[in-house]
């Protein structure tokens, strides 16, 4: 993501003075609202639901656990890049390739595939 996005995101919050109102209980909840309104797009559907035939509705919920996501980021004082590179190379030594491709269990259960 482009910084350019990011501070776009801040500075919309700031610009309406909602910073006061994000703490990291409610931005927790509202990526958890945003994240179960994106899975209310494939409720009811066929396992097999092709993505373009929901995509606008995918993109505009997506998008909110993004945002939040952000601004809870921010509130929290962390690096967007820093957590997710860290977060990437726990599940690199988590998921080993070796073990881990085209498997598709918790890495608590790949032993079994080696054993």
């Amino acid at each position: 993501m482009k910084q350019e996005t990011i501070d776009q995101v801040i500075k919309f919050r700031d610009e309406r003075n909602w910073k006061q109102f994000h703490t990291p209980k409610d931005l927790a909840i509202s990526i958890s609202l945003e994240a179960a309104e994106l899975l209310e797009v494939f409720q009811w559907s066929r396992d097999d639901v092709w993505c373009r035939e929901k995509m606008e509705n995918m993109r505009e919920e997506l998008a909110d656990v993004l945002i939040y996501g952000i601004m809870m980021a921010d509130t929290c004082g962390m690096d967007l890049d820093e957590i997710i590179q860290e977060k990437i190379r726990k599940n690199s030594e988590k998921y080993p390739v070796e073990k881990a491709r085209d498997h598709k269990e918790k890495y608590t259960e790949l032993s079994a595939h080696y054993e």
